[in-house]
């Protein structure tokens, strides 16, 4: 089995309502890619704003590095949010002085907004029964 080379890489994780994205940089690689799930960003993110908000980071920074994130759970816009923001906590990881562009942008704050419960007696998380007077 021939062995495969270890590039040296970045991760970090990042979070969206049920999304988990592991995300790894690799700084030394001369390639830009940009992999989600094995797929390029633009097979995986078939829509615009998917692919805009998962690379918005390096929008900011004017930078590109071999990106390649696994996600899991969540829909494609969840993920996609889960994406830039793992992509977000490995470049400060990289680089402490992106840290301030990245969090007046708000990309590594984690949105805690998640879906409610339903709770027993109600149709949804808070939609009661309708009443009938007669």
């Amino acid at each position: 089995m021939p062995e495969k080379k270890s590039e040296k890489y970045i991760e970090g994780v990042g979070r969206r309502k049920t999304a988990v994205a592991r995300v790894r940089i690799y700084p030394s690689s001369k390639a830009q890619k940009f992999e989600v799930n094995g797929k390029d960003l633009e097979e995986y993110f078939r829509q615009a704003e998917g692919r805009e908000t998962a690379a918005a980071p390096f929008e900011i920074l004017g930078k590109k590095f071999k990106v390649t994130a696994q996600v899991e759970g969540g829909g494609l816009n969840a993920q996609a949010e889960a994406v830039r923001h793992g992509l977000s906590r490995a470049l400060t990881k990289h680089k402490k002085e992106w840290r301030k562009d990245l969090r007046t942008h708000g990309f590594l704050t984690r949105d805690p907004r998640m879906k409610e419960k339903k709770k027993p007696g109600l149709k949804g998380a808070r939609r009661a029964k309708q009443w009938r007077k007669r």
